[in-house]
């Protein structure tokens, strides 16, 4: 059998799985990382709930992803270990397949977290197909909220966990507690939680803006660590589409 036809044959096997996303669909690509609950707090590197060290790992990746991996990202996202990137509605990347879009992100994610790192951290991927613009705000909307609600839960058990409680008592003291309870308990510790960085309760957003510099304009990347909440994050990537 000659190559040719032996390759023609073998990359039906290949390529039987594949799919690409219609044109006209919004593609959102996030990352999360793989085991970094243990890679965070207990590996001892980091402090909890938050870290600037971390924080910056996850940020100069996503920057890395948002102007070095050929993509054409419009917005990236990152809150806790995760990251949320918007291609360019009109994107032909890799044909839209998703499995070259899902394995090559999350590959270019984990090469650049652990060089920064200096120890191995990975990345999975997955492409969310969004019809309308509505769904796209949505879904930055739902990472937005579910970075406060993943802030609060955490500095209230880290808080007591400080406080020498076990891993099953922090828990269980936090269960079924309402979110003015759980600020309550904050504060009953000195903690106002309305007064923690905003890139802790919010996440990190970042955006394409043209600038003009020396009588020229240019592209440039924005890192916004102050971005707003509801219907004002909704209206602000409203104005990214």
């Amino acid at each position: 059998m000659k190559f040719s036809e032996l390759d023609e044959k073998m990359r039906v096997f290949e390529t039987a799985s594949d799919r690409c996303v219609l044109p006209g669909i919004y593609m959102v690509a996030r990352l999360d990382g793989r085991h970094f609950h243990t890679l965070t707090k207990e590996s001892g590197d980091f402090e909890a709930p938050f870290d600037e060290k971390f924080r910056d790992l996850m940020v100069n990746t996503t920057i890395h992803l948002m102007t070095e991996s050929g993509f054409n990202f419009i917005y990236g996202y990152t809150e806790s270990d995760e990251i949320s990137l918007l291609f360019l509605l009109e994107s032909e990347d890799f044909g839209r397949k998703t499995r070259k879009l899902n394995s090559i992100l999350a590959g270019e994610a984990s090469a650049k977290f652990s060089l920064l790192y200096g120890k191995l951290g990975s990345f999975d991927c997955r492409i969310s197909e969004l019809p309308k613009k509505d769904n796209v705000i949505d879904y930055f909307r739902w990472r937005n909220e579910d970075a406060n609600r993943n802030a609060l839960n955490a500095w209230c058990y880290w808080t007591l966990r400080k406080e020498n409680k076990t891993k099953v008592q922090a828990t269980k003291a936090i269960n079924g507690l309402t979110t003015a309870d759980k600020n309550e308990l904050l504060f009953q510790r000195g903690i106002n939680y309305n007064d923690l960085p905003l890139w802790q309760k919010r996440g990190v957003g970042f955006y394409w803006k043209t600038i003009e510099r020396n009588g020229a304009e240019r592209r440039e990347l924005v890192t916004d660590m102050e971005l707003p909440m509801g219907e004002k994050y909704g209206e602000f990537i409203k104005t990214l589409l």
